[in-house]
């Protein structure tokens, strides 16, 4: 008698993307079908009941996080991994944040993927290898408030660790925000003063486990 294969249900809007996942899985694993969008995703899902969703980042009608947050309340027990282009810590972060049980890199799909669907089949947590190191870390060991710190920030201290968590330079956030290199040295020891880190690894940690950082999906 042979076992039945898990159920994948594909959400990419590239049919070329969508059909060449198809073909990597088809073996060893039932595929339902594939989708173009999140609101069809979601009916699908209603109806089908995958055992995996492999969800692109950037979908319409909006992107795969408010989609991922939409299938956890329709389907609580839906294991969704992120398959995606997107590898900056907010992406990252975001994903787990919504629910995901996983997250890989387009770049690696044809090393990465079947371990990541096997692996959260198991109700465990993948990200794929190329993520950088500080990330993976603030994933699975979320920064905690050292006694007697805070995490009261002014906006301004906001806006200048959002810049940091995603690895601008002094010299980059002042553009942006239109302000001195200097003015930008001083909000940064002031935040790394209130919040008790000591290195910019722990300050992406504490950016990313406290859903302080700013999502772009501007590219795939």
């Amino acid at each position: 008698m042979s076992l039945l294969k898990p159920t994948v249900l594909i959400a990419d809007d590239h049919p070329l993307v969508a059909e060449g996942l198809r073909q990597l899985l088809e073996s060893d694993f039932e595929v339902l079908g594939t989708v173009g969008n999140g609101d069809d995703l979601v009916q699908q899902v209603r109806s089908l009941r995958p055992d995996i969703v492999l969800l692109d980042a950037v979908i319409p009608p909006d992107n795969g996080f408010n989609t991922a947050r939409r299938l956890r309340e329709t389907v609580s027990s839906c294991r969704i991994i992120f398959v995606t282009m997107l590898d900056e810590p907010t992406h990252v972060s975001e994903a787990f944040r919504v629910g995901a049980k996983g997250y890989v890199l387009k770049q690696s799909i044809s090393s990465d993927l079947i371990t990541a669907m096997r692996t959260v089949l198991r109700n465990e947590q993948y990200l794929s290898p190329g993520i950088r190191g500080e990330v993976r870390e603030s994933v699975e060991y979320p920064w905690t408030k050292p006694g007697g710190f805070t995490v009261q920030l002014t906006e301004r201290q906001r806006q200048i660790l959002q810049l940091l968590s995603r690895g601008d330079s002094t010299k980059a956030i002042a553009g942006t925000l239109k302000i001195s290199p200097k003015t930008v040295l001083f909000h940064k020891t002031s935040i790394f003063k209130k919040i008790g880190v000591r290195s910019p690894s722990d300050l992406t940690k504490f950016a990313l486990t406290h859903g302080l950082t700013s999502l772009s999906t501007s590219k795939r």
